[in-house]
C-alpha cells in the first residue's frame, strides 16, 4: 500500500482542535503532519522606548503578522479545506450568559483512534481579561487567562498551565505579545524550574517589506536551540516569504489573489545537503458564496482535492481526497469528511 511522506504532503489534521497551540501540535502523529506549511506568530498610547524608535522608521496601512504567521495565506491555501484520511466533526455555540464553547470529535481511519476535545471561553471585556478551559480524551485539562490592551495598547500577555491527572505532569507557560502599524513581537517563556526555554521572535514591517527574526534559548543546556529568519512582503493580494531555520533549512512561499474568486499559492522547501526539494502548487476556486472547491499538486505527483460547501448558516461540510499519482493503481489514497456546525 503506498504511503503518504509526512514531510512531503499535506495529511489529516487528526488530533488536534483547529487554531491549537504548539502543545497540541507535538501530539499529531505522521498523518497529521503537513508539507507545505512551512511556517515555524491599535494604536494608541503606545509605549516608549524602544518600541518608538521602531516607529520612526515609518509605518505602512497593513499591520505586520507575528514570526508564525509569516506565509500564513499561502498555507492556507495548502492546509485549509483538506482532512485527509479521518472522519471530523465540529460545534460551536454560545451561551446567553456570553461564554462560549467548543466540541471536535475526529476519528482517523488508519489507526482507528478517536480523539476529542472540548472547551469554554468566557470574556470580562470590562478588564481585558479572557479565561479559557480545555478538556480532551487524552485527559489533558489546561486553563488559559488572557489580558489585553490594559496593561499598554496593543500588549497581549497570556498565562497558561497544564495538568494530566493520570502522569501527575504539569507544565506552565507565559506568553506575550506586542503588535502595532510596524512592528510585532511575541515571546514564550516556560515555566520550568530546572530551566526555562525562552522563545523570542520579531517582524519588522516598512513600507510592505518584512524581515523577521526567530530565536530559541534552552538554558539547560545553555546554547540556541534555533536560529531563524525570514524575509518578506506583503499586500492586499501578494505576499512573499522566504525564511531560513539554522541555517540549513530553507523555505518560501508566494500568494496571489488573482480575482474575487481565485486564490493560488506555491510553496517550497529545501535542506542544506539534501538533492530532494519540496514543491508544491496550490488552488482554491470560490464557486459561490457558498461553495469552494481546493487543489493541489506537489513535485512527488502527490495530488490533494477538496469541495467546502454551506449547507444552511452555520452548516459546513467539507469533503476531500488525498491521491498518490505515482502509485494511482496500488490505493493507499485517501478521503476524509468534515461537518462544522455553528448555530
Amino acid at each position: 500500500m503506498a504511503r503518504f511522506p509526512t514531510s512531503g504532503y499535506p495529511l489529516p489534521q487528526g488530533y488536534h482542535q483547529d487554531g491549537s497551540e504548539s502543545e497540541d501540535k507535538d501530539r499529531k502523529n505522521a498523518d497529521s503532519e503537513c508539507l507545505f506549511n512551512t511556517n515555524h506568530m491599535e494604536d494608541t498610547d503606545k509605549p516608549c522606548g524602544f518600541i518608538c524608535f521602531i516607529e520612526s522608521f515609518g509605518s505602512i496601512g497593513m499591520s505586520p503578522p507575528y514570526y508564525a504567521d509569516l506565509g500564513k495565506k499561502a498555507n492556507d491555501v495548502f492546509g485549509k479545506g483538506y482532512h485527509f484520511g479521518v472522519f471530523k466533526l465540529d460545534l460551536k455555540t454560545k451561551s446567553e450568559t456570553g461564554v462560549e464553547f467548543s466540541s471536535g470529535i475526529t476519528s482517523n481511519q488508519e489507526s482507528g483512534k478517536v480523539f476529542g476535545s472540548l472547551s469554554s471561553k468566557y470574556a470580562v471585556k470590562d478588564y481585558g481579561l479572557t479565561f479559557t478551559e480545555k478538556w480532551n480524551t487524552d485527559n489533558t485539562l489546561a486553563t488559559d487567562i488572557t489580558i489585553q490592551d490594559k496593561i499598554a495598547a496593543g500588549l497581549k500577555v497570556t498565562l497558561e498551565g497544564t495538568f494530566a491527572p493520570q502522569t501527575g505532569s504539569k507544565t506552565g507557560k507565559l506568553k506575550t505579545s506586542f503588535a502595532n502599524e510596524t512592528v510585532a513581537v511575541n515571546t514564550n517563556l516556560d515555566l520550568d524550574l530546572a530551566g526555562p526555554i525562552v522563545d523570542v521572535a520579531a517582524v519588522l514591517s516598512f513600507q510592505g517589506w518584512l524581515a523577521g527574526v526567530h530565536g530559541q534559548f534552552d538554558s539547560q543546556k545553555a546554547k540556541f536551540s534555533k536560529n531563524n529568519f525570514a524575509l518578506g512582503y506583503q499586500s492586499k493580494d501578494f505576499n512573499l516569504h522566504t525564511n531560513v531555520d539554522n541555517g540549513k533549512d530553507f523555505g518560501g512561499s508566494i500568494y496571489q489573489k488573482v480575482s474575487e474568486k481565485i486564490e493560488c499559492g506555491i510553496n517550497m522547501k529545501w535542506t542544506a545537503g539534501s538533492a530532494d526539494t519540496l514543491f508544491g502548487v496550490g488552488a482554491k476556486f470560490a464557486l459561490d458564496a457558498d461553495a469552494s472547491l481546493h487543489a493541489k499538486i506537489n513535485n512527488k505527483s502527490l495530488i490533494g482535492l477538496g469541495y467546502q460547501q454551506k449547507l444552511r448558516p452555520g452548516v459546513v461540510l467539507t469533503l476531500s481526497a488525498a491521491i498518490d499519482g505515482q502509485n494511482f493503481n496500488a490505493g493507499g489514497h485517501k478521503v476524509g469528511v468534515a461537518l462544522e456546525l455553528e448555530p
